[in-house]
């Protein structure tokens, strides 16, 4: 019996005709089941989900890929015990280049500020902007990242095209509506415009227990995760032209969820919900909005919220069988700040290590598919 999908461009009619392209595409046979509450049809290789004893915050689609050494080490035991998490101290150290990327001045002459800049998935991003020709602008949080930054910063003044301007460094506690307009004055004094707006700070924290979820802690991850975004968004688009960017960092998490990390996950489902409305509010002033879902990374984030087991194991969870490195994540920034994009407002791209996960409004279908051996 068929059922419809209802979204804001109507309603579709899924049919066990429908469905026979999807089971095509899966690489073994599936379970198939069609909801009739008109929210979510659901595509599912059962016998392809396997569970963790431990714990990694992307275990939720467990896909075991055949051949696999199911507990060989991916990373050494490591754990360090405060948060930001500090790049220069992880082994092995996180790549944040591609020798082999060619770069093709896809944002030349733009100018881009990007949150957390100093390390992880931040770094890449500035290392591919610049490469493409951007002036860099970027945030560390003083102190605790203070060593990062400034090997960014070298990083940056290394890859950059000969008339983009120096980068600068701007140390900020971001959680707050004044810093984060001090970090936009600060840009806009030093080049005049914001042409790309990169939100990407976080902290995670993993939960053991709902009591360790206290107040202090939900306002700090809140405060961290999303309300940055949203101050440092109200201040930046003030600058910002038709067609300019604004990338948001949110993660596979805002989709799946965990157990082990509500608020976190929590938070990242808020960048979401924040992207799409925002990519609607814009888009009349040729503003566009979209985001970035990564799956696992290997970046200072993991080492400073997982614990020792965790580590050893992180990536195995994902069919690529490894955890991403932080260059296979800045493409997806590259692509969306330049002109290849001019089409995608509204949209999250997803370099997951095939999470496949496909959300649109009230329509939501999860796909998780065997990997061929």
């Amino acid at each position: 019996m068929p059922c419809l999908i209802t979204s804001c461009i109507g309603r579709i009619p899924i049919t066990e005709k429908s469905c026979v392209r999807s089971q095509r595409w899966l690489a073994s046979p599936v379970t198939t089941r069609i909801s009739s509450n008109s929210l979510a049809p659901t595509v599912t290789n059962i016998s392809s989900l396997v569970g963790r004893p431990r714990c990694s915050a992307f275990d939720t689609f467990k896909v075991k890929a055949i051949g696999r050494e199911e507990n060989k080490p991916r990373f050494p035991p490591q754990h360090q015990e405060t948060q930001p998490g500090k790049e220069y101290l992880m082994h092995p150290l996180p790549q944040f280049s591609d020798p082999n990327y060619k770069p093709s001045a896809k944002l030349h002459g733009k100018v881009a500020l990007v949150t957390g800049g100093d390390s992880g998935i931040g770094r890449a991003i500035c290392y591919s902007f610049a490469k493409e020709g951007a002036t860099i602008a970027f945030t560390y949080v003083k102190g605790d990242e203070d060593i990062d930054a400034n090997d960014t910063l070298t990083i940056i003044k290394e890859a950059k095209t000969s008339d983009s301007s120096d980068p600068i460094a701007i140390p900020a506690d971001l959680r707050y509506n004044r810093n984060c307009q001090k970090v936009v004055d600060e840009v806009i004094t030093k080049y005049g415009r914001i042409d790309v707006l990169i939100n990407n700070i976080a902290v995670q924290y993993k939960t053991y227990s709902l009591e360790d979820i206290t107040e202090d802690r939900l306002e700090r991850i809140f405060r961290t995760n999303i309300f940055s975004y949203i101050f440092l968004t109200r201040h930046a688009v003030k600058y910002m032209k038709k067609g300019s960017s604004i990338i948001n960092t949110t993660s596979a998490l805002g989709y799946t969820g965990h157990p082990d990390f509500l608020d976190y996950g929590s938070t990242k489902g808020a960048i979401v919900s924040f992207t799409r409305g925002l990519s609607q509010r814009l888009v009349n002033k040729g503003i566009r909005v979209n985001g970035v879902a990564p799956g696992p990374v290997w970046t200072p984030l993991e080492v400073s919220a997982l614990d020792n087991e965790d580590i050893v194991i992180f990536g195995s969870q994902v069919p690529m069988d490894r955890a991403a490195q932080p260059y296979e994540i800045a493409p997806s920034y590259v692509f969306l700040a330049s002109s290849d994009s001019t089409y995608f407002t509204g949209q999250v791209l997803h370099p997951d290590g095939i999470i496949i996960i496909y959300i649109h409004e009230s329509t939501c279908i999860f796909i998780t598919a065997k990997l061929a051996p």
